[in-house]
């Protein structure tokens, strides 16, 4: 693997006045969260790769940066690194995990496999409440998870802070030669660690002397002032699904390039019951978008007959999708852009990231799934925001309550809700479940207080009894999660009676199926979707 120091890096341009902060990508699955929970708090940041050198940070002037934790050992072959002169720029740094056992080793620690891995809670005792845990308990619980830690300060010149049962030095803070530089061993961007927000609040205004002044506005600006330029006076066609990702997309690109902007709504035949009639009568009546409706139904079907592995189902789709976008940007003058709904954990779980190093969860068509002969130029205008940051762009650009609060609905659509092979008969049935478990749930007014509500249809049929006859039909499972950012999520307790009137009514009202099942599974360890 290719040092990452050897290769150029550029510099997302900051914001055009105010503070922000730069979140080194070590590859973690957390790294964007640690931007997020900046931007929580006020002041603008973005994750930038680990390429990056100290004269090219003072020149930018971020008013802190932040090493984020990552799946490798600083002792790996091909582990990423960072230019070592930016510890001495006098810009403060926080080390996360893996980056706070990356400065150690640059400034002359040791850092090897501990005598006791942690994974999960454990219980932090605080010894200096001085600026990094001002107004912080003395003991409080923190999420751990790692193998490795700092076992040696060395010349690295690091005080502690804070200490665990087995991790000595679980924070720590820099006294050598005048650096501002602040470890920790535990991640203080999850949930997990209940006074993790302080600590990253603690070193923004504290250390860093942040001013609390960006807000989604701002980067609704600064996404529309990057599309500009992106594009100039080229044509971009948007692919338009009908869910909150690909609905604010088109929003923000009308927002920045008006009649630059063709819409493409592909009815693929894996849609939820409905969707093209709410997708037309939205887009084209209300925001009246140059919206163009493909029937490519039996192309999907044909590209998906036989196929059960979900991986390859994803590769055919973005495949499809590309072929049914090149089709229609003939008739578009200059569409040379091709514009995505992409999030964050889209590309975190197909392994892309700045250190190249995210572990790759499941393919997604419209990151890893995308022919290498694209035709396109991508603009993604979200690839940097999580779920309700994206509800919170569409309340921003004036999308209607009831479509910014839709729930989730997969790329791939019914493809990946139908285990195993695709059939038009098994969709067709499976859209009939996915009605009533909506409609219950919208009835008992869970709606908003799930995540993400869906049906699955199972590839086991199974002996049940109707009248005085015996039945061997489909089996159905109902899945319901509540998530902030849909990196994590856990299975929501869902009331009995509610659940009784969902599987009645799906044996009774859909032929083709005898059993119902409640999915009580979080991620991790499985996904949301099942496949």
């Amino acid at each position: 693997m290719t040092n990452p120091l050897s290769q150029p890096a550029t510099l997302p341009t900051p914001p055009a006045s105010g503070d922000f902060v730069y979140v080194v990508d070590f590859g973690g699955q957390t790294a964007q969260l640690i931007a997020r929970r900046v931007r929580e708090a006020g002041v603008y940041s973005v994750l930038v790769s680990p390429r990056i050198t100290a004269q090219q940070l003072l020149q930018k002037k971020p008013s802190g940066i932040v090493l984020s934790g990552g799946p490798s050992s600083v002792y790996d072959a091909g582990a990423p690194t960072i230019d070592p002169a930016i510890f001495d720029l006098g810009i403060p740094v926080l080390g996360i995990c893996y980056g706070m056992q990356l400065a150690a080793k640059l400034l002359g620690g040791r850092v090897d496999r501990g005598d006791h891995r942690e994974f999960g809670r454990a219980t932090l005792g605080v010894t200096d409440r001085s600026d990094l845990f001002a107004s912080t308990p003395e003991k409080m619980t923190v999420w751990m998870s790692h193998g490795d830690q700092v076992l040696e300060t060395g010349s690295a010149g690091f005080e502690t802070l804070a200490s665990t049962a087995t991790c000595p030095f679980a924070a720590v803070r820099a006294i050598a030669r005048n650096r501002k530089f602040y470890g920790l061993q535990f991640h203080p961007e999850v949930t997990h660690t209940p006074h993790g927000s302080e600590l990253i609040q603690n070193f923004l205004f504290g250390i860093c002397g942040c001013k609390s002044a960006w807000r989604m506005a701002d980067f609704a600006e600064t996404a529309a002032a990057r599309v500009r330029k992106q594009v100039g006076s080229g044509h971009v066609v948007c692919g338009l699904s009908g869910g909150v990702d690909s609905a604010v997309t088109a929003a923000l690109l009308q927002k920045a390039i008006g009649d630059q902007l063709t819409c493409v709504f592909v009815d693929t035949g894996l849609l939820r019951k409905g969707e093209r009639e709410l997708v037309d009568s939205t887009f084209r009546g209300h925001f009246h978008m140059d919206l163009r409706v493909i029937d490519a139904e039996k192309d999907f079907l044909s590209d998906l007959a036989g196929v059960q592995d979900p991986q390859e189902k994803r590769r055919r789709i973005g495949h499809r999708f590309i072929e049914v976008f090149k089709q229609a940007s003939r008739d578009i003058k200059d569409a040379h852009f091709l514009a995505q709904g992409t999030l964050y954990p889209d590309v975190i779980e197909s392994g892309q990231g700045h250190a190249g190093q995210s572990a790759g969860i499941k393919l997604h068509h419209n990151v890893g799934g995308l022919p290498e002969q694209l035709g396109f130029e991508l603009v993604e205008p979200l690839r940097d925001l999580f779920k309700d940051e994206v509800r919170k762009l569409g309340e921003v650009l004036g999308l209607p309550e009831q479509l910014i609060w839709r729930h989730p609905f997969p790329g791939p659509g019914l493809a990946v809700r139908v285990l195993g092979e695709v059939s038009r008969q098994k969709l067709d049935l499976l859209r009939e479940c996915d009605e009533i478990v909506l409609e219950e749930i919208i009835a008992a007014n869970l709606y908003r207080k799930t995540s993400q509500v869906f049906a699955v249809l199972l590839p086991v049929q199974s002996v049940g009894v109707m009248g005085d006859g015996r039945t061997y039909d489909f089996c159905v499972a109902v899945r319901a999660v509540e998530s902030q950012d849909f990196m994590s999520a856990d299975w929501v307790r869902l009331p009995y009676e509610v659940l009784a009137t969902i599987s009645s009514r799906i044996i009774n009202e859909v032929r083709g199926v005898n059993r119902v099942v409640y999915d009580i599974s979080s991620k991790p360890p499985a996904t949301i979707e099942w496949e």
